[in-house]
């Protein structure tokens, strides 16, 4: 399988070369692309300088800082466009593991449509993150999973490897969202495909270098679509039972 792992970064000038080399030692197959929302800090400049001595990390500049979910949507434009079997979705920050990897590529090589990094299974753990962090993302799991009638453990989990048939049935000009948002988002549109998710579990490490680019907003736009979501599912689903009655 040709493997493309994606590293959405903003001012991560401090973690990206880390996290390349990590990648780059432990799965050394795997291409890599950084999307750049045109860094203040220079973080594109750095990882152009990466590209230039390995061919096999590219670097996709964007205009300005305009969301994890529009990042990730381009750099999966662009590994389609360029023939890519499996895409991955990595933070830059060394949250997510890459010696980690090879559990998701295992999973799509045995038949997943989508492997999804879980810290909320048998296995997982996080590693310096306070209670409150925790209870946000086990709660906003829990109601993101409530809500859409999903059975994912870790809804808003970010280390994912989607096979590319799978972005290939997705509508992707049509996700919109952010965030916690783009990750709920993009899980439930392959659950409600009836494609084959897998968790495996992960160890989740909170970063040691930059800024959290975590905030109430995105928390809050999270919840605030995942109400919207799951509100108009039951309401198509309870005028259908209906029509279906009076028909």
């Amino acid at each position: 399988m040709r493997v493309l792992t994606i590293i959405p970064t903003y001012n991560e000038l401090e973690s990206l070369p880390k996290t390349l080399q990590r990648l780059r030692t432990a799965v050394p197959a795997s291409d890599v692309l950084v999307v750049d929302d045109n860094s203040p800090d220079g973080t594109g400049t750095l990882a152009d300088g990466f590209a230039a001595e390995d061919p096999q990390v590219h670097v996709l500049h964007r205009k300005g800082k305009e969301g994890l979910g529009a990042a990730y949507i381009a750099g999966f434009k662009w590994g389609l466009e360029a023939g890519y079997d499996v895409l991955v979705e990595m933070d830059a920050d060394g949250s997510h593991q890459p010696e980690q990897l090879p559990q998701l590529l295992e999973a799509i090589e045995q038949g997943a449509d989508l492997a999804m990094g879980s810290r909320w299974v048998p296995g997982g753990s996080v590693v310096n993150w306070p209670l409150y962090r925790q209870a946000i993302s086990r709660v906003g799991s829990t109601y993101a999973r409530l809500m859409l009638g999903l059975r994912i453990k870790d809804v808003t989990g970010g280390y994912r490897a989607f096979r590319r048939s799978t972005l290939e049935k997705l509508n992707l000009d049509q996700v919109d969202s952010v965030g916690y948002g783009f990750q709920v988002d993009l899980a439930w549109r392959v659950a409600k495909l009836g494609l084959r998710i897998e968790e495996r579990p992960i160890t989740f490490v909170e970063r040691e270098l930059g800024a959290s680019k975590m905030s109430g907003n995105i928390v809050v736009e999270a919840m605030i679509n995942v109400t919207k979501w799951g509100l108009a599912a039951r309401w198509n689903t309870l005028a259908g039972k209906v029509k279906n009655t009076n028909s």
